[in-house]
């Protein structure tokens, strides 16, 4: 985080999560850099697929705008998309199309393809107004997202990212980062921290979750949607031909054994 901020970074995507609410001690001061230094971050809230059933770190963090995800038709993705109300919008998270590391492309789902649509939006929205601080760039995002029922919502929060919008409406000024102040966060529920030059335990065990990076719900070869894999045959149509013509022969023995006896009841 420090490095990106650093580095020149205006908006910074984490498609990443702890499954868990909370975050290490640590994490504070990194974000709160950013903060400090007018960086927007975006995150994703996570797949459910993947096991991640509510949003956690860093889409709770205070301040950080965090994206859940949708299909084509607008509505929020059960399988690609955790739920929480810290959600600030959703963005399309079904059938994305991305380049895939080892060449050629894939069609994949998840809230990890969301979030950088919306951190792309943050980009254009920073472009064209390069006077807004952090607040008022993620201010201009969420109210100017459409609104899908009453919101702010814990699935979609306050509705569908629209990126014209946010670059061309007119939004009224903000003062403070709508998506929450993370200094009054920490100053509210770190109390327990020891003071400085203080020893004592870690507030933040070993054994905490680390981070992972959010894989991908459902992840598909494009080229395996025009032809079959050899891999695909010998995994599963092979197997499955040997087992449905056991299962045809033991069948048929059955149907045989039940004819011959019936006879033979009939004879007697």
């Amino acid at each position: 985080m420090r490095w990106a901020v650093d580095h020149g970074a205006s908006v910074i995507n984490m498609s990443l999560t702890r499954n868990t609410l909370d975050w290490p001690v640590s994490w504070d001061s990194a974000f709160q850099y950013a903060a400090d230094h007018n960086v927007v971050i975006v995150a994703a809230a996570g797949n459910r697929g993947s096991g991640t059933t509510e949003v956690g770190a860093p889409a709770t963090i205070p301040g950080v705008l965090t994206v859940a995800g949708v299909d084509r038709g607008g509505t929020a993705s059960f399988d690609a998309s955790s739920q929480g109300i810290t959600i600030a919008v959703a963005a399309p998270s079904e059938q994305l199309v991305g380049a895939n590391p080892g060449g050629g492309y894939v069609q994949w789902s998840g809230t990890s393809g969301a979030a950088p649509l919306v951190a792309g939006i943050v980009a254009l929205v920073r472009s064209a107004h390069p006077e807004l601080d952090a607040a008022n760039v993620i201010n201009r995002v969420i109210k100017t997202a459409r609104a899908v029922g009453q919101v702010p919502s814990p699935i979609y929060g306050y509705g569908l990212v629209d990126a014209n919008a946010a670059v061309t409406a007119n939004v009224a000024p903000v003062t403070a980062n709508p998506m929450g102040d993370l200094t009054e966060w920490v100053r509210i529920h770190r109390r327990a921290e020891p003071a400085a030059g203080a020893t004592s335990a870690p507030l933040t065990p070993p054994s905490t979750p680390v981070p992972r990076a959010l894989p991908p719900d459902r992840t598909v070869n494009m080229a395996e949607l025009l032809a079959p894999q050899w891999v695909l045959l010998t995994s599963f149509g092979i197997p499955f031909a040997l087992f449905a013509g056991f299962g045809a022969l033991v069948g048929l023995g059955i149907a045989g054994a039940r004819l011959h006896f019936r006879r033979a009841s009939r004879r007697g």
